[in-house]
């Protein structure tokens, strides 16, 4: 990959690291939240849920303005919503006022899930584009190996509000870094007004695009098992297998290394064997290895070790499948990438908050039932990759 394209990469991991951060950081933190304030352990969950369906929807609004305005300021103006709404967690008095302000970093995370995607393909399509998209996955993935131990290093001293202290000093920093290092790559020429009829009839389009539905979808149900997993590993890893939260972010950050390991391969694997083989033996790998942990774990023998070893495996998979399929789902559609990556995300987040809530129904915060949980989202996610590939040999 060029130089350039490099560093471009690395400044979009670095302001799409600031959502997931904000998502991570926290999760050593929501035994200490429940109790704090008085909640449940499902009250505590919500915090999670209101934060993924809000940024689901959000990204719609910052997919057309980046076509409209540009990359950089629906950036600016999504930080500096995600700024206030992190110093309203650090203040909130009771769980409704959490889940508000939560509801409310989503709003303003949104932008930098949306937009980022947006400017890769507007820098590059194909398997560079695949390149560029691992490479951003470089840091998105940092996250989930660092932003649990940093939380857990802060409650030894404070406490959950001091997380969202903490937040809010990295925010002034993504500022920064938008206005004076990340350049804008959508020409003024190249802008769409925001017209709400061809937001509709662009809508249209995509969704009426089976292979534009269907990548979407695997990545969606893909995102999904870590949503499922996010909203209850920290009960499982504390209060089943026994770990201090620094342990638990020990084995959160272990789940992790293989997604961001395997995904450093997507671009070569993708322009060797072709993107489409490349999801298909992935995702197939997922479920694979989802459902043999499911046996194991019905069978009686979900321990701490068996469990990370086969979250890891599926990890590996998701690390091919994620970048992959968010390259293909864009590259067809370059006139309306920002409409594109915005509903792709929208309908993605969405998925993520659905699984929560149906899974929640039969969850109780057990190894078993959260394997089976994320076991049925591997499984959906394969039939959206199977219904994207119509005409198509299966392997």
């Amino acid at each position: 990959m060029r130089d350039p394209l490099f560093r471009m990469a690395l400044i979009l991991g670095l302001l799409s690291a600031v959502g997931p951060f904000a998502i991570d950081m926290y999760l050593p933190a929501l035994p200490q939240v429940a109790d704090d304030l008085g909640t449940t352990e499902a009250g505590a969950a919500l915090t999670l849920t209101s934060y993924f369906i809000v940024f689901g929807f959000a990204q719609m609004i910052y997919g057309p303005m980046a076509d409209a305005l540009g990359r950089k300021r629906p950036m600016l103006i999504g930080l500096t919503i995600f700024l206030a709404a992190t110093v309203a967690a650090a203040l909130a008095p009771d769980i409704r006022w959490l889940i508000v302000a939560r509801g409310a970093q989503g709003l303003g995370a949104a932008s930098l899930m949306a937009v980022p995607r947006a400017v890769i393909r507007d820098k590059a399509s194909g398997p560079e584009a695949a390149r560029m998209m691992a490479a951003v996955m470089i840091v998105i993935s940092v996250s989930p190996m660092l932003a649990p131990m940093s939380g857990s290093l802060i409650m030894l001293w404070g406490g959950w509000r001091e997380i969202f202290a903490v937040l809010s000093i990295a925010t002034l920093l993504s500022l920064a870094l938008v206005v004076f290092a990340l350049p804008e790559t959508l020409a003024p020429s190249d802008r769409r007004p925001v017209r709400l009829s061809a937001m509709i009839s662009g809508a249209g389009r995509l969704l009426g695009n089976r292979q534009f539905m269907g990548l979407t979808m695997v990545g969606g149900f893909g995102m999904a098992s870590f949503f499922v997993f996010l909203a209850t590993a920290s009960f499982v890893y504390t209060r089943e297998f026994g770990l201090s939260p620094t342990g638990f972010s020990l084995a959160f950050a272990a789940n992790a290394v293989g997604f961001f390991s395997a995904s450093q391969f997507a671009g070569k694997l993708c322009q060797r064997y072709g993107m489409d083989r490349v999801i298909w033996l992935a995702i197939s790998g997922f479920l694979a290895a989802m459902l043999c942990l499911s046996l194991v774990a019905w069978l009686g023998g979900a321990s701490l070790p068996v469990v990370m070893v086969g979250l890891f495996l599926g990890n590996a998979c998701l690390g091919l499948v994620i970048p992959t399929a968010a390259v293909m789902s864009l590259d067809p559609h370059p006139d309306i990438a920002g409409l594109a990556s915005s509903l792709g995300g929208t309908m993605q987040m969405l998925t993520g908050g659905l699984m929560i809530a149906v899974t929640g129904a039969f969850l109780e915060n057990t190894a078993l039932s959260m394997v089976l949980a994320i076991a049925l989202c591997a499984a959906l996610a394969w039939l959206s990759a199977l219904l994207s590939r119509p005409g198509r040999q299966l392997a």
